[in-house]
């Protein structure tokens, strides 16, 4: 090969393969969602404390009934919050 047309040949097979790199971009990250598991209860209701559960063993009949009465109330306010706070979890889970 003459030296003269080495000078001509050599910077073009030079940019050549340097444009060849530059042809093939490369690949674009892919975005692959996967469920993860969340607590869907943000805060536990509060028990409530029970007349019942604080009367002495020697209470009367009397007393006992009233307690109970008197508890019966906060068992339905505390049984209406649970019921709230898990059918938010069922509907989140399960919408339908």
């Amino acid at each position: 090969m003459k030296p003269q047309m080495a000078r001509h040949i050599i910077p073009k097979i030079i940019s050549i393969v340097l444009l060849t790199g530059c042809a093939s971009a490369p690949q674009t990250p892919v975005r692959v969602e996967v469920p993860v598991l969340v607590p869907c209860i943000g805060e536990v209701p509060q028990r409530p404390v029970y007349e019942f559960d604080k009367l002495p063993s020697t209470a009367t009949d009397g007393e006992i009934v009233l307690a109970l009465a008197r508890d019966w109330a906060r068992s339905r306010t505390y049984e209406q919050t649970l019921q709230a706070t898990i059918s938010g979890c069922v509907d989140k889970q399960h919408p339908g």
